[in-house]
């Protein structure tokens, strides 16, 4: 059990998860904003031996180092590398602090997302339809970049409607392969795909100038990475180039640092909010998390 545990921002935990931090730390602090600096970071984390964060906030290696309580952080956000983690993994592990991350709750949202999305573009329900007839998913040529959880329950109900898909990732996946789903260096991906879906980790930016080049035009591009997985300029210059590209991102995030405006294009749509953020998403991000501080706290 811990001496003190603090959420040091919102971590979107339901109220029931939020109770059962009492279970695991005989004082629970839990702050109801962002911190603005380090400065406050470490004012809030004080002497805790516990700290819960979620993405809206860094832990850093110079924050870690000024918290000698400090046992165990746990991040209430996907964590799928060291090198994308909000918290400084490495220092930690050096100081004997534990960090757990959580990740694969918000998935099933954000393929929905995509179907509603490409649905509503091909049949033209509620906007002007891709092509002059309704066009069903059936045959259509899709690529996804990164078949990691994400993107393959992407291309799990892709291809169930009718899909035609190729994906690249580092190494191919036996699975996927056997499953039909065909294994393309990138710009073949890009070159022969009429649907592209960027479902990467985040940091990594595989498209740049060049390979918007290859993707070429008359396509549709979706991002459901965490952050750009392109270069924005890049993206953008792809965009507003030619109005036959489509772009789809839930938030604005997605698309990086673009000019103002961009959202405003009509082959552009970003609903601005997570795709990923459901009644099923927060039940299954407090379990985890609880989890976690489960196995910590049997440990402290």
């Amino acid at each position: 059990m811990f001496d003190k545990l603090t959420a040091i921002e919102p971590v979107s935990l339901l109220p029931w998860a939020q109770q059962e931090l009492f279970g695991y730390a005989r004082q629970v602090c839990v702050f109801s904003d962002v911190p603005a600096n380090d400065d406050e970071i470490l004012r809030r984390i004080g002497d805790s031996d516990a700290v819960l964060v979620s993405y809206t906030s860094r832990i850093g290696a110079s924050v870690i180092r000024r918290c000698p309580n400090l046992k165990y952080i746990g991040m209430c956000c996907s964590l799928y590398s060291e090198e994308s983690a909000n918290v400084d993994i490495a220092c930690a592990r050096e100081l004997g602090v534990k960090v757990l991350g959580i990740r694969d709750y918000g998935d099933r949202g954000v393929v929905e997302y995509v179907l509603h999305e490409l649905i509503d573009l091909l049949h033209g329900f509620d906007r002007p339809r891709l092509y002059e007839q309704a066009a069903e998913i059936t045959g259509l040529k899709v690529g996804i970049v990164g078949l990691g959880t994400s993107g393959r329950m992407i291309a799990d109900a892709l291809q169930l409607l009718g899909a035609n898909i190729s994906y690249y990732c580092r190494s191919p996946k036996p699975d996927a392969q056997a499953q039909g789903m065909r294994f393309t260096p990138l710009h073949e991906l890009l070159r022969d795909s009429q649907v592209v879906c960027t479902c990467l980790n985040k940091n990594v930016l595989l498209l740049g100038a060049p390979e918007f080049a290859q993707l070429g035009s008359g396509k549709i591009l979706f991002n459901t990475s965490i952050g750009p997985g392109f270069d924005p300029a890049a993206l953008e210059q792809w965009v507003r180039g030619d109005s036959s590209n489509y772009f789809f991102c839930d938030t604005r995030a997605a698309a990086g640092s673009v000019s103002d405006g961009f959202f405003a294009l009509p082959n552009v749509t970003c609903r601005d909010v997570s795709a990923g953020r459901t009644a099923q998403a927060a039940e299954l991000l407090s379990k985890k998390v609880l989890d976690n501080l489960r196995s910590a706290a049997r440990q402290a």
